[in-house]
């Protein structure tokens, strides 16, 4: 995935005027413009609230905004028509899409069922706290809306392995559904983390299996999209979707990229996940995330050096899928971590102008959110900039614990290539580095335009490259500056 930039194509605050599938054809031209080489698209099937659901609320896989359920048609998106159109007006400019898949629960049913059930403690999910007692479940998915059509499969409480709520006696609770117990291959938060909310999907019961892999035949074919975002891995059973993905690989008769999100900073369980899951998903680098968030809320007291210590990019860098920002972290999201503005350019450079890992640009940055600014001009010249230059012989000098750096030579065949980043948490200063003596006697500008110093290399490429307090410069051969700022 070399130089790829993937482009996560929404944030949770949008508005749910369904217009947001017609909002991203338009602006297909210019996301391409930009540098974006594919785009992560938000879960396009109804969910429990309707129009206003971002989607992690799954009811009704097979609704794409073509049903009038949950008093909608469209979803928050919009039309299956206006989906499918999307899609092929991001491909037509030849960007790869990628769809969100949610399967761990389903929410909002249908009608309740009777079932036997044990509930379980929220922080200790191995420790019973009542009796089996029968109660009412909200489980039965009959979608009346859709009447069978693509599929006329209903989901009962066999399908699921637990419930938050028993609508007989108006208990909340956690309630393991007939003595099923909870999935073992999960991550082991809250003592066992199978149950996240809503009806948990039982991926023990082959019907259920069965039946998701149906729907990824038909949504595979229907919409040809280029790979997957899979929702809360850490909570589905670790090796679930091996046989799930190698089957959509086949029918599409090429690799899909896929990546999961598996949110936790703990280096180890990354790696168990990656291993269980047979090296066909990458995982988003949540550990980076937190070191970058860190860095940003440290008053300058972050060892710059350790910013990639402990994450996938230092140990699983080909699996590795970096972020600054997303969804989740946003301002006011239950796991709120945003890196701010200041750091921002710091960040998107850390992960957009080097050659490990595949790097994604959030759209609250890219375009700006309801109460957060876009980082503007400096975060699209660093993805055209991506776009633009070889990453390849990349030196770093992360030698001082505000003040780091690192090169890459460019090559031969590239006209103006190679580049300097230097960047500080703290005090301005300056360093010397090596770009390449390919590049003797050149004159290095900062394309971002925080630094009006012209750096002319010496007879080994050689340079002394300034950064003002606080900030971050890339720095690159002045004629490539001029063509760019064109």
């Amino acid at each position: 995935m070399k130089n790829e930039t993937i482009l996560q194509g929404f944030e949770w605050y949008l508005p749910a005027d369904s217009q947001h599938w017609n909002r991203l054809a338009k602006k297909a031209e210019e996301l391409k413009n930009f540098g974006v080489t594919s785009i992560w698209l938000p879960p396009a099937y109804k969910g429990s609230s309707g129009v206003n659901d971002v989607g992690y609320g799954t009811y009704d896989l097979y609704d794409l905004g073509e049903f009038d359920q949950k008093n909608t048609v469209p979803t928050k998106y919009g039309t299956k028509d206006e989906y499918l159109q999307c899609i092929q007006a991001l491909k037509e400019f030849k960007m790869k899409v990628y769809a969100d898949i949610v399967f761990d629960h389903f929410m909002g049913a249908d009608e309740e069922e009777a079932v036997q059930a044990v509930a379980y403690s929220f922080n200790d999910r191995t420790q019973p706290i009542s009796d089996e007692k029968e109660i009412k479940a909200w489980t039965k998915f009959t979608f009346p809306g859709r009447n069978g059509k693509y599929n006329d499969y209903q989901w009962h409480w066999q399908n699921f392995s637990g419930v938050d709520y028993d609508a007989r006696s108006k208990d909340h609770a956690i309630f393991n559904l007939a003595d099923k117990g909870w999935q073992p291959k999960v991550d082991d938060e809250n003592g066992n983390f199978d149950y996240l909310m809503g009806c948990n999907l039982d991926m023990e019961n082959p019907e259920t299996v069965e039946q998701l892999d149906k729907w990824g035949k038909w949504y595979q074919e229907l919409t040809d999209v280029d790979g997957y975002r899979l929702d809360a891995v850490k909570h589905i059973r670790f090796d679930l979707f091996v046989d799930w993905l190698l089957n959509r690989r086949e029918e599409k008769q090429e690799d899909l990229f896929v990546v999961g999100e598996y949110w936790t900073d703990e280096l180890d369980k990354l790696h168990e996940y990656l291993d269980s899951s047979g090296n066909l998903i990458s995982l988003f680098d949540v550990p980076l995330h937190f070191n970058l968030y860190q860095a940003a809320n440290s008053m300058g007291n972050f060892d710059m050096r350790e910013i990639f210590a402990g994450t996938l990019i230092e140990t699983r860098p080909d699996w590795a899928v970096t972020f600054v920002d997303n969804h989740d972290t946003q301002k006011g999201q239950s796991l709120e971590s945003w890196v701010e503005g200041w750091f921002k350019g710091h960040a998107y450079a850390l992960t957009l102008l080097r050659n490990q890992g595949t790097p994604v640009v959030f759209w609250g940055d890219l375009y700006g959110t309801e109460n957060v600014e876009a980082v503007g001009t400096p975060l699209t010249t660093m993805m055209k900039l991506r776009e633009e230059l070889n990453f390849d012989n990349q030196a770093d000098y992360f030698d001082d614990p505000n003040l780091i750096g690192w090169t890459c030579m460019g090559n031969f065949d590239e006209e103006n290539s190679g580049m300097a980043v230097i960047m500080t948490n703290a005090g301005g200063g300056e360093k010397e580095m090596t770009v390449s003596a390919i590049h003797q006697g050149e004159t290095f500008v900062d394309i971002l335009g925080n630094n009006e110093a012209k750096v002319v290399l010496d007879d080994n490429g050689q340079g002394v490259f300034p950064v003002n307090d606080g900030q971050v410069s890339v720095y690159v051969n002045e004629k490539l500056a001029q063509q760019m700022n064109q």
